[in-house]
């Protein structure tokens, strides 16, 4: 099964974000295809449009995809609505997934709602991407929960990157080595802030007031 990548990233916490979701597609290729997202209500999944496929099968409440537990719920995708201006050049790259059913609310599994407002998020702050797939470029696909810290950079940082568009898109880098890479993700890049206003399209984690998210989107670190 193809995995996106996570780089430099160590494993998550068990159930420690219990809004994440992972999904099993398979294209129109018949070519199975995994992907990540989060759940945003009992019965939406929110995702990147490039993760569409002929079917879609989420699991929630899952920490290693291949050691079920009885706290995971598998439920079947019914209806994708793709952003309607996605394209694969042009962006705009997220989507909603209508779940057959609402899922069953845990400690182990919780929604992430969005704000109110949408404000700046200022260059600077440090943020988190969570997902599962490759921890390097030569490595292994990880079948557990990853999590990676980034630092939100100053927009000229990624300026040398034809496709990077500052309107549309955050540039983001590792706090170690500074390195920018052109990657995208469609996990949540969750920020912290000093209050709900500091952040565009983010929503306090269910465990952690003071943490944010911004959409699952292409992004660049």
């Amino acid at each position: 099964m193809e995995m996106v990548e996570i780089i430099g990233s160590t494993e998550s916490k068990p159930h420690s974000r219990p809004y994440m979701a992972y999904l099993e597609i398979v294209t129109s290729r018949e070519k199975q295809v995994a992907c990540g997202g989060f759940l945003i209500r009992r019965d939406f999944v929110l995702t990147a449009a490039h993760c569409a496929g002929r079917s879609v099968t989420v699991t929630l409440r899952a920490h290693n995809i291949k050691k079920k537990e009885d706290t995971w719920q598998r439920l079947e995708v019914i209806k994708q609505f793709p952003y309607p201006k996605y394209d694969p050049v042009v962006l705009h790259d997220i989507m909603l997934l209508k779940l057959e059913e609402k899922a069953n609310l845990t400690l182990a599994m919780r929604t992430l709602p969005f704000p109110p407002h949408v404000t700046f998020i200022h260059p600077g702050r440090m943020c988190q991407v969570a997902g599962w797939g490759k921890t390097g470029v030569k490595e292994p696909a990880s079948s557990s929960l990853q999590e990676v810290k980034l630092r939100l950079m100053e927009p000229r940082a990624c300026s040398h990157f034809p496709a990077f568009d500052h309107n549309l898109q955050l540039c983001v880098g590792n706090p170690q080595t500074q390195n920018l890479h052109l990657r995208e993700t469609q996990g949540a890049l969750f920020c912290v802030a000093l209050s709900p206003m500091d952040c565009p399209m983010q929503s306090p984690l269910p465990s952690s007031p003071g943490s944010h998210l911004t959409g699952p989107g292409s992004m660049r670190s």
